[in-house]
């Protein structure tokens, strides 16, 4: 996997070899904006590295310089691929301080209209109570990355203040798995499918669940948010994977959008919430 100063290689290497091939061919960066109908202030910034081009992005750079050999547009092509993945360890942010990382999803919650969170795994920070929030971000082996618990949760739940922001709208789709998992006390995950089935009554929310017992034609193999139309963060064991290739960003809303086609929506997924509830509470008995 890719850590950040290998990335940044990588963008800085994409940058010069595009810069070299337009001088190369004599083309100005005006001449070269033309033919790909792009801004020439944008061909600047990708050439600086201040802009990460696409890979859309690179195709259409490369197809406006003739005769240019095919294993070198390949290897462009597969460069700009892989300087649009990002990845990077929690034990990297846990560095830094997981709370700041609670701050950098506030940001990117800021600026985005959409957000789809598919969690096969677990609920969202954004739909926690304190107690779960608690126990799921206590480490549970020896390997994983020490954290500021209290602070970390206290960041969390400050988030989710932008639930209330009309401006922005939300899908969360989990499976009966993610939301029966007992990561607390029974009474706290009563709290918790409480919690989530008030959440889903805000209009700008939307709570669907894929229950157990029916076919689905995909295997739910990772927890991933997409913003808008833009990126797409996916979460692993060790760190975040985040993908801005729009054919990747493309590929996960079909994935969301397939999986969701399965799920109970709207008052049939609170009413399952509130089952739940009942159940955990019901099992204290």
């Amino acid at each position: 996997m890719l850590e950040p100063e290998h990335q940044g290689r990588q963008r800085k290497n994409l940058a010069e070899a595009l810069r070299g091939l337009r001088k190369a061919s004599g083309l100005s960066g005006e001449r070269l904006a033309k033919r790909c109908n792009m801004s020439q202030s944008k061909i600047s910034r990708i050439e600086t590295g201040k802009t990460l081009p696409t890979v859309v992005d690179v195709e259409l750079i490369l197809s406006a310089f003739e005769g240019l050999p095919p294993e070198v547009t390949r290897e462009l092509l597969d460069l700009a691929r892989a300087a649009n993945v990002e990845y990077v360890a929690w034990r990297t942010y846990a560095r830094l301080g997981l709370y700041h990382k609670q701050a950098e999803l506030k940001a990117l919650e800021g600026s985005s209209r959409l957000m789809r969170h598919f969690l096969p795994a677990i609920p969202t920070g954004l739909l926690h109570v304190r107690e779960y929030a608690m126990a799921t971000l206590t480490p549970t082996v020896g390997s994983s990355p020490a954290s500021d618990v209290a602070r970390v949760v206290q960041a969390r739940i400050e988030r989710q203040s932008v639930l209330d922001d009309p401006k922005r709208h939300f899908i969360f789709l989990m499976t009966e798995q993610a939301i029966r998992w007992q990561r607390a006390s029974r009474p706290v995950m009563a709290a918790q499918m409480l919690h989530m089935a008030a959440i889903a009554e805000k209009p700008n929310v939307e709570i669907s669940i894929i229950p157990q017992g029916i076919p689905v034609r995909g295997t739910p193999m990772n927890i991933f948010v997409i913003y808008d139309d833009r990126l797409v963060t996916i979460e692993l064991f060790s760190g975040e994977v985040v993908l801005r290739n729009p054919q990747d960003v493309d590929h996960h809303i079909a994935l969301f959008d397939m999986f969701l086609g399965h799920a109970l929506t709207g008052e049939a997924s609170s009413d399952f919430l509130r089952q739940c509830a009942e159940e955990f509470m019901r099992d204290l008995d």
